[in-house]
C-alpha cells in the first residue's frame, strides 16, 4: 500500500485487485474488490483469488502488472517469504516424503510456485531470498532486491525520547534496567526462546506479539530464573509505545525474509541485534549501527555491552542514518525505476 500510494503521489495511475482494501488508504488508488470464495480453505481461496484476477485482468490496458500473491499472470512477481519447498525442509524423512508428494495441498503450492518461478521479472525483498530462488528454481536472471520501507516520521527517534518516560513507567523499568524487546508472532522461527539464556540482572524483556502457545515458553522462563524480567505484552495496536521503552530491538530468527520490526527500530534511533542470516541483516554493519548474531551464544556478550548509555546511543544514531535510506519514498522510487526498466524491454 506504502509503495502504491508513493507511486500515486509520483505522478502514475495505480490499480489494486484485493479482497478488501481499507478506504482511508486508498485515496488516489482505484480499488477492484476480488470475490473472497473460500474462506474455510487456503488453497481454494488461493486458486480462487487466481482465477478471478485472470479473468478481471483479460483485455487490460497496463503498462505493469505487478503481483504481491501466487498468481502467475503478472509481469512482475514480488517474493516476501522463503519459497514453499524450502519449508517441506523443517520435516524430515518419511515425513517430508509425505508432505511433498502426498498433500494435495503441498502438490497445490508447489505447482503455482513453479509456475510463480516462470514471472518474466522477480522483486525478492533480500538477498537471502534471492539465494533461496536460485537455489530452489536455479532462477538468477531479471530478479532484483528491492527491501521493504519503513516511515521515517511515524517511526523517529524524537517521537521516542518524547514518549520515554512514560512508557518505562507503564512497565516498571529503572532508570539503569536495560530493556530489550522483540516484536513478532512466529516465536519458535524468530528464535525468541535463544533470549532466554541471555537475559541477566538488570535486563527487561519485553515480547510484542502473540499467536503461538505460551506455555512452553513461560516454561522456559521458569527455568531460567527470569520470570519477572520477561513481559508478554501481546499484539500491539501501535508498537512505538513499547519502542520508545527499550533500548534494544532483537531478532535473532532461525529464518528471517526480511525482519521489518528490525528496520523500525533503527528508524526510532535504536541499536538492534538481528541473525546474520536474516534478510536485513544487509542493513546491519555489526557493531556500528547494530550486531550481526552468528551464534546464540553470542547474545549475552552484545547485550551486557549495550549497558553502556554512550554506546547505545552511538550505535541508534548510525542505525537512524541508515534507515533514512530506506524510508518508503525511497523504496516507491525504487519501484518506478524497476518499472521503466520492465517497461523498455516490453516495448523492444
Amino acid at each position: 500500500m506504502e509503495v502504491a500510494r508513493g507511486l500515486v503521489n509520483r505522478g502514475h495511475e495505480v490499480d489494486i485487485f484485493s479482497h478488501v482494501a481499507d478506504a482511508k488508504l486508498i485515496r488516489g488508488i482505484t480499488f477492484h474488490k476480488v470475490p473472497k470464495r473460500f474462506t474455510f480453505s487456503g488453497v481454494l481461496n488461493t486458486l480462487s483469488f487466481m482465477r478471478d484476477t485472470t479473468k478481471m485482468l483479460q483485455n487490460n490496458a497496463y503498462d505493469i502488472i505487478h503481483s504481491h500473491e501466487r498468481n502467475y499472470k503478472q509481469d512482475i512477481l514480488t517474493l516476501h517469504s522463503f519459497s514453499y519447498i524450502s519449508g517441506l525442509e523443517k520435516y524430515s524423512g518419511i515425513r517430508r516424503i509425505e508432505q511433498k508428494y502426498s498433500s494435495l495441498r503441498s502438490l497445490c503450492y508447489l505447482w503455482l510456485e513453479k509456475k510463480q518461478m516462470a514471472t518474466p521479472w522477480l522483486i525478492s525483498v533480500s538477498g537471502e531470498i534471492t539465494k533461496d530462488v536460485g537455489r530452489r528454481y536455479n532462477r538468477t536472471q531479471n530478479i532484483v532486491v528491492i527491501p521493504p520501507g519503513v516511515d521515517t516520521e511515524l517511526f523517529h527517534p524524537d517521537v521516542i525520547v518524547k514518549e520515554r518516560a512514560a512508557a518505562r513507567n507503564r512497565i516498571q523499568a529503572a532508570d539503569n534496567e536495560l530493556v530489550i524487546i522483540f516484536v513478532g508472532s512466529a516465536f519458535k522461527r524468530k528464535g525468541l526462546d535463544r533470549l532466554f539464556p541471555a537475559i541477566s540482572n538488570g535486563m527487561r524483556l519485553l515480547v510484542v506479539g502473540s499467536g503461538e502457545n505460551l506455555r512452553p515458553y513461560k516454561r522456559k522462563i521458569k527455568q531460567y530464573g527470569i520470570e519477572r524480567q520477561v513481559q508478554f505484552v501481546g499484539r500491539a495496536d501501535d508498537v512505538r509505545k513499547y519502542l520508545a521503552a527499550a533500548d534494544v530491538v532483537t531478532l535473532p530468527s532461525r529464518s528471517e525474509a526480511f525482519g521489518i520490526s528490525i528496520l523500525e527500530g533503527m528508524a526510532c534511533g535504536l541499536p538492534v541485534i538481528v541473525s546474520a542470516n536474516s534478510g536485513v541483516s544487509a542493513l546491519i554493519k555489526h557493531e556500528e549501527n547494530g550486531f550481526l548474531m552468528k551464534n546464540p551464544e553470542e547474545l549475552s556478550g552484545f547485550l551486557e555491552q549495550l549497558f553502556s548509555r554512550s554506546r547505545r546511543i552511538k550505535m541508534g544514531e548510525s542505525a537512524r542514518n541508515t534507515a533514512e535510506n530506506f524510508s518508503w519514498q525511497k523504496t516507491a522510487e525504487a519501484h518506478e525505476k524497476f518499472y521503466r526498466q520492465v517497461l523498455s524491454r516490453k516495448i523492444v
